[in-house]
């Protein structure tokens, strides 16, 4: 536990007060109507959205995943979430401006504008609660269970101190300030987390135990742990670590902040953005700053923490008042930073504070959307007024956070949900990408996919089944198959489904492309019925621009990757690969710009 002083504790305050002054601030414009409050009128820009998308998922419990993995698997387990990137610029250069076309008020409400019927509008009803209410909730948890480690390393704090004091700021400026609250509070959380990472990361490798950058490297705990690639000897690793996530995991699994196609509060930034071009901006500028900028900060205090803190057990001996059943390797960055000294240390507290809550802001404005608007609004009080929708926006903030501080306090560690998660998710993502392009997906091939995904998983994940599959030594099939057979059950499950129902009539699919102009061959069948029956749904002005959208998604890959790699080489001092992947960004970043004129106008 370190003791704050008095520089400490006045920045921490201030940061608090500054946070609260902005929610009241713009209280009273985001109460006007629920489109303020959700979306902050359609008038944000890209720069801003794009700060608080990088903000929001600046949370807590991501150094801590990311010091897991690393102790772990080491800098190479982190393809787990790095082959997101791919789903990360699809969603830019693809469906951006397709979400920002739509002009839904919540990507929820996407559900009646595809699809039609009973079984759209139950989609609608299922996937606001499912989301919004129970996903939601395991992700905030996870959050503020980070937020309950640091408390209890750092400050000694039993887990219900740290949810209240914590959690009840945050709540307040959420319910107050709404989406525009949330932003505005983004940018400045951006700065203070950023600036607390690198300032912790800068200190911490160069304290007496770890002897600056070049000890670190040549330390025997770490010198293992170094390579960005997985061993390419190691099959098992090889394959978990890198071919899965990037020949299945990002096409195929719904994770938030990564979904496949766009959709949760990066969709919610999206269509708060003044139009399309800002909305590409914006998810562009997010997917640069999350993979190319942040993640090194966190794995150099990472690595560091291997020498300090070797294992688990040196971790308990430092600090005994842990409990137990919340001891994990994911600790280790919390312990690192109880080294710091006064004033860095009231900065880096800041910082976690701001990484809190932006996450759980934006998690709670985002969530208690779909409460009000697809659900509340749909289902229980359709001529509610906008007064009132707001107040019952301002309640389910309130009561999202309780739920996910009660959860938060009987887990063990972040991995088991983002674990959890992935899983539950796998098989469903391919529908998110195509239902754009393809006439035939209609409402009960989500359905389908979504209860097949959630009962394949707790089959293989929870019963015998499972144990008799993929037991140790005795399985049908090695571990890492897990996840693959879980897409492969739920993508069959889902295929024949869509092929043994009716597709969506005539009327939604043409007003569906007549507004959002998706193009491509996936919709002539659509397109030829309806000339046939001299019905235009075809804009001329507007050319299909996917594969160019492909092309630029795969440059924008080789210029964020090779920005990623090139500063872990720079920092490692192998100057020949970093000078070559520096070469290969900016070739990648001008050829990218090129590209993109052909996609879209240009930004600003």
């Amino acid at each position: 536990m370190v003791q704050l002083s008095t520089l400490d504790i006045v920045l921490i305050i201030s940061f608090f007060a500054l946070t609260l002054f902005i929610g009241i601030y713009v209280s009273k414009k985001s109460g006007k109507n629920s489109t303020e409050f959700f979306l902050s009128g359609r008038s944000m820009p890209w720069w801003l959205l794009g700060l608080s998308m990088v903000a929001t998922t600046f949370s807590t419990d991501t150094p801590n995943l990311v010091t897991d993995i690393v102790r772990k698997n080491g800098v190479s387990g982190n393809w787990v979430w790095w082959a997101f990137l791919i789903t990360g610029l699809l969603t830019v250069f693809v469906y951006a401006k397709l979400w920002r076309k739509s002009a839904v008020n919540t990507d929820i409400e996407y559900y009646e504008l595809r699809y039609g019927g009973a079984p759209a509008k139950f989609l609608r009803k299922f996937r606001a609660v499912y989301l919004g209410i129970i996903f939601n909730v395991m992700a905030m948890s996870a959050v503020t269970l980070a937020a309950i480690k640091i408390g209890q390393i750092m400050l000694g704090l039993e887990p219900w101190e740290t949810v209240i004091s914590a959690g009840l700021i945050t709540v307040i400026f959420s319910a107050v300030g709404g989406f525009k609250g949330v932003v505005y509070t983004d940018f400045i959380l951006f700065f203070v987390a950023m600036g607390g990472a690198i300032g912790a990361a800068y200190y911490l490798v160069n304290i007496p135990e770890v002897g600056g950058l070049e000890a670190l490297m040549a330390n025997e705990n770490v010198a293992s742990k170094l390579s960005i690639l997985p061993d390419f000897n190691d099959k098992t690793a090889l394959i978990t670590l890198l071919i899965i996530p990037l020949a299945v995991q990002w096409w195929s699994a719904w994770y938030p902040g990564a979904e496949p196609g766009g959709g949760g509060y990066i969709a919610q930034r999206m269509l708060a953005a003044k139009d399309e071009n800002h909305a590409m901006g914006a998810t562009f500028f997010f997917n640069i700053m999350h993979y190319a900028l942040r993640p090194w900060p966190w794995i150099i205090v990472a690595l560091a923490s291997l020498v300090v803190f070797p294992d688990i057990a040196s971790i308990q001996e430092a600090f005994p008042n842990v409990a137990n059943d919340k001891l994990g390797h994911d600790l280790a960055y919390s312990a690192m930073l109880t080294k710091l000294p006064s004033g860095l240390l009231g900065l880096v507290l800041a910082s976690l504070v701001a990484a809190y809550m932006s996450t759980i802001s934006t998690h709670l404005n985002w969530g208690s959307s779909y409460i009000v608007n697809d659900f509340y609004k749909q289902q229980i009080n359709p001529n509610a007024s906008e007064k009132k929708l707001v107040a019952v926006g301002r309640i389910s903030t309130v009561a999202l956070m309780v739920f996910s501080a009660l959860l938060a306090l009987v887990l063990q560690n972040a991995l088991q949900l983002f674990d959890a998660i992935l899983m539950f998710g796998a098989g469903t993502g391919l529908i998110f990408i195509l239902r754009w392009f393809w006439w035939r997906i209609n409402a009960w091939t989500e359905i389908v996919a979504m209860f097949s995904s959630g009962i394949i998983s707790l089959l293989i994940n929870f019963t015998p089944i499972g144990d008799y599959l993929f037991h140790e030594s005795s399985g049908v099939f090695p571990e890492w198959a897990k996840f693959p057979l879980i897409v492969l059950l739920t993508t069959s499950t889902w295929l024949i489904a869509m092929y043994t129902t009716k597709p969506e009539s005539s009327d939604i699919l043409r007003n569906f492309y007549k507004k959002i102009q998706p193009g491509g061959p996936g919709w002539s069948k659509v397109i030829n019925e309806a000339k046939k029956d001299n019905v235009e749904i075809v804009d001329e002005n507007e050319g299909w621009s996917v594969p160019s959208g492909i092309i630029a998604m795969l440059l924008g890959c080789v210029l964020i990757y090779s920005c990623l790699f090139a500063t872990g080489y720079w920092i490692y001092g192998e100057t020949t690969l970093a000078i070559s992947l520096t070469i290969a960004a900016i070739t990648s970043g001008y050829l990218l710009k090129r590209t993109w004129s052909k996609i879209s106008s240009k930004i600003l």
